[in-house]
């Protein structure tokens, strides 16, 4: 009987989830000024750089 107690105990706590819910008045603005800065940096192996070098007369 104990053991059939802790399985039921373990099923019903198993299947809950936590929720957080918070509710307003009046509705809540939110003004994000995002400025995305990226670089982008490109690096080319030697033989690449020597193929296309205006010495390899591939152009």
């Amino acid at each position: 009987m104990k053991w059939m107690l802790t399985l039921m105990l373990v099923l019903v706590t198993s299947a809950c989830t936590h929720k957080v819910q918070v509710e307003t008045k009046e509705p809540i603005t939110i003004n994000l000024n995002v400025k995305v800065d990226h670089e982008i940096r490109v690096k080319v192996d030697k033989e690449l750089d020597d193929l296309f070098s205006d010495e390899s007369e591939l152009f």
